[in-house]
């Protein structure tokens, strides 16, 4: 190999050995054949399974998924499509086994972010690996939030594209920046994309303005060409993924609600995205942010228990309670006292405390206009986070800013400064120790750097003496714990009192360690100003520290405890029980369980064996949720069920908690045929009225559809029945001598779902709010509804020729970038035997 080359490589050589030993080091129950427990994923294979069994019996797989709330388009469960691309996140991550994958592939994208920028090795190691081990990423991991941790992964790559065009690295910009996108959007995680996308936007402008300052009109025209056409087609590349999902999106509660339903009202409501008090859960509390940099301030997470070392027991000690109970009532009470209240946390988002000081330093002394739109975007992260806390801002946003009334989680907002902060932070690190005089010029700056630190310091001290430490724990704790005879609350504010004190503890033992942590950044810069220390082992000291403390905050939220054997995991999930395989000696082709237990609307071990009308997805039709609100949350109804067609219902033992199985004989079936049609003004009406009505005799139908339906005149000899049920095409078999109207117990999505008597197409309706009604003449016919939505083949076709685009821009950018260096380094070659 060529001494040259082999110099050039080995760094970054180094740099994927470090990377790998870390990454085996912190997920070494992977490497002995374990594998995650993940909720996420779980839930996922329940939901996906039959489709896979029909993949395994018919060759291909369907586009309907029957099994998850009644039905639902199964692109948006699991996706699939025509491409020449190779498996490029397996190519990334080496084909190493879960978490390892994840981590790694963060590594390898941060770090070719820091090779776009010229950053020394040392230093690109160091933000690679604080970037891959944010806790967040940690937690997301354990709870099997997969397409988020891809989306996060491969933010740097697309990042580091852009990068490289600014920098007029055109050609490798191409290659990167059309690869990264088509990466980004195709792991189907759409508010990531969002985010990014402000990112981006930060960034661009940013790079603009230095352009026009320094009037460079050909690059800013050239490189905010290779950045849209690479965007462009990498968008292309994932259509499937971006088509569908905005397509499917306009049906869920974030397209928008027709209707409201509180408690048992009904009420009409026009939106186009989530109501705010959806969206804004999990927001994080204002004083929160700082969990960035002090992980336990508030407590952690909502699992974790305050413990016998509580402040609560020796309040309650002193009001007279026995040890042993005053210790059973702190370990019922949460740590965590943050801003998000009733839906719980799994963990902070925390970003390493030394990575936090170091980029505080970079907005401060950084001369480089990247500096301000990643200040920018950090500081409007932050402020969208707070949600609900900062009522006027995030309203204006919600109302205002494109596709952001599409999301909830405001907590999500601080994957941004996830990224921001560590590039700022090895931005930092190399212009302080790693540019001409740089000692020189530390010197110069060290005392804004001490203004900074030390303002930080000051601003969590004050915060420390001012918090009340008050929580919405406190309201349920002051309600729960009254005498019932005399009233007296006297236990409850002994048992708060207690929590405030071990909030305030947590708080202030985390500022102490965050004050040790600056002590440790300020004197590395110190000795090295002074010239005691060098400028690598500065990174390296600070690397090593800040590697430690990630991965000791890590392992509270991924560790051995989230890992079991692969046949630990199938026998906990996926083994069927008594009750499954009694519902399974019914061959009936169509028919639907439900399962009663409360979690029955985010469990998909039922959908795992039979058509449930629970499931697991985070973005249920609205039509269905609207159902399930009225229906279901208060109760069962029964006229609901059978025109669901449950024909099983599965529910706990009320002693052994063991489940078990009652058949519901009064199921309507997969088809009828009704006497009267009730046309009624509007949703709201329509979702009321299935409540109230015999729906085997009497249809409900909205007047927007009267034009397609037609009042049936009886025939009590009439029949219509199911002949053919497959996932993607359900035929009848319909015989009267009047016209009849009937209804099929399958979900009404008009965006693909057609239906047809005898081979011709048909409008058909929506009726009883969430089913499909069809008017059919008199006579013997044929009736079929066929799944074929053209947005997804048209989109499968636009993706499967963008493929070939990305390929060739990819491949073709690399050569080219390596053809042009070659020509550049021949050409300076031949000057120099010139002159």
């Amino acid at each position: 190999m060529n001494s040259g080359l082999f110099k050039k490589l080995l760094p970054h050589v180094i740099a994927i050995v470090v990377f790998l030993i870390v990454t085996a080091v912190f997920c070494k129950p992977s490497l002995e054949g374990n594998v995650l427990n993940q909720t996420d994923v779980t839930g996922w294979k329940g939901s996906a399974q039959s489709v896979f069994d029909y993949k395994a019996t018919h060759g291909h797989y369907p586009l309907w998924n029957p099994n998850v709330f009644s039905g639902m388009p199964n692109y948006q469960i699991y996706l699939y499509g025509k491409s020449v691309l190779p498996n490029f996140p397996a190519i990334i991550s080496l084909g190493l086994p879960k978490p390892m994958n994840f981590f790694f592939t963060a590594c390898i994208c941060f770090y070719l972010l820091c090779v776009a920028f010229g950053l020394n090795v040392i230093v690109s190691i160091f933000g690679s690996l604080a970037y891959a081990f944010a806790t967040y990423n940690a937690v997301i991991i354990g709870v099997g939030h997969e397409s988020k941790m891809w989306a996060i992964s491969f933010m740097p790559l697309l990042l580091a594209g852009m990068i490289f065009t600014f920098n007029k690295k055109y050609w490798l910009g191409l290659s990167i920046s059309t690869l990264g996108a088509y990466l980004e959007i195709a792991v189907n995680h759409p508010q990531i994309n969002f985010y990014f996308l402000l990112i981006a936007a930060a960034v661009t402008l940013a790079f603009i303005i230095d352009f026009i300052r320094k009037k460079e009109w050909k690059h800013l025209i050239i490189s905010g060409s290779i950045v849209i056409v690479s965007a462009l087609i990498g968008v292309a590349g994932s259509a499937v993924t971006f088509m569908t999902s905005y397509e499917y999106s306009k049906a869920t509660m974030r397209g928008g609600k027709s209707v409201s339903v509180e408690g048992d009202q009904v009420k009409s409501s026009k939106s186009t995205g989530l109501d705010t008090s959806y969206a804004f859960q999990y927001s994080l509390g204002k004083s929160e942010t700082t969990v960035m940099l002090m992980p336990n301030a508030f407590g952690g997470t909502s699992a974790k228990p305050l413990g016998e070392n509580s402040h609560v027991i020796g309040k309650l000690t002193e009001k007279g309670v026995p040890d042993d109970q005053a210790a059973q009532v702190a370990n019922s009470l949460p740590a965590y006292w943050g801003g998000i209240d009733g839906v719980g946390t799994s963990g902070p988002p925390y970003v390493g405390a030394i990575i936090c000081i170091i980029a505080l330093i970079g907005f401060v002394i950084v001369q480089t206009p990247l500096r301000w739109g990643l200040l920018a975007v950090t500081v409007c992260a932050i402020l969208m986070s707070w949600g609900k806390y900062l009522p006027g801002f995030n309203n204006f946003l919600f109302e205002h800013l494109p596709m952001y009334n599409k999301f909830r989680a405001p907590s999500m907002t601080l994957v941004i400064p996830g990224l921001t902060l560590p590039v700022m932070a090895v931005l930092t690190l190399q212009y302080i120790l790693f540019r001409d005089k740089s000692r020189e010029l530390l010197k110069a700056d060290f005392r804004k750097i001490l203004y900074a630190v030390g303002g930080l310091i000051v601003l969590l001290i004050l915060m420390y003496m001012m918090m009340d430490y008050s929580s919405w724990v406190d309201r349920s704790v002051l309600m729960r714990y009254v005498d019932p005879k005399t009233g007296d609350n006297g236990f409850a504010r002994a048992i708060v009192a207690g929590m405030k004190a071990d909030r305030k503890s947590m708080f202030g033992g985390q500022l102490f360690r965050t004050i040790g942590l600056a002590a440790i950044v300020l004197g590395c810069l110190y000795l090295y100003m002074r010239n005691l220390i060098k400028p690598m082992m500065v990174t390296v000291l600070l690397a090593v520290i800040t590697i430690i403390d990630l991965l000791m905050v890590d392992k509270d939220y991924l560790n051995a405890d989230n890992y079991i054997s692969p046949d630990e995991l199938t026998a906990q999930n996926f083994v069927p029980n008594s009750v499954d395989q009694r519902i399974l000696q019914d061959k009936d082709p169509d028919y639907r369980v439900f399962n009663s237990a409360p979690d029955w609307t985010s469990e998909s071990r039922t959908s795992y064996f039979h058509k449930s009308i629970g499931g697991y997805h985070p973005a249920k039709l609205s039509i269905y949720q609207d159902l399930i609100d009225k229906y279901f949350s208060q109760g069962v109804d029964q006229n609901i069920l059978n025109m669901l067609n449950v024909r099983y219902i599965i529910y706990p033992d009320q002693k052994t908690n063991t489940p078990q199985l009652a058949p519901n004989p009064y199921a309507n079936g997969p088809c009828w045929l009704v006497k009267n049609i009730k046309l009624v003004q509007g949703p709201v009406q329509e979702l009321q009225d299935i409540g109230t009505t015999h729906l085997k005799d009497t249809a409900i139908v909205q007047q927007s559809f009267s034009s397609q339906v037609v009042q049936p005149q009886w025939d009590s000899l009439a029949i219509i029945k199911l002949t053919k049920f497959d996932n993607d095409t359900m035929r009848y078999n319909f015989n009267s001598s009047k016209p009849q109207f009937a209804i099929f117990s399958e979900v009404y999505y008009p965006f693909g779902w057609n239906a047809y008597i005898d081979g011709k197409k048909t409008a058909y309706c929506k009726a009883d709010y969430v089913l499909r009604g069809l008017s059919i003449p008199a006579g013997q016919h044929s009736v079929e509804f066929i799944f074929e939505p053209s947005t997804f083949k048209r989109s499968v076709n636009i993706a499967y020729i963008a493929s070939f685009l990305i390929l060739i821009f990819f491949v073709g950018g690399i050569f080219m970038e390596w053809w042009t260096s070659r020509k550049s380094a021949v050409g300076g070659r031949q000057s120099g035997v010139k002159s």
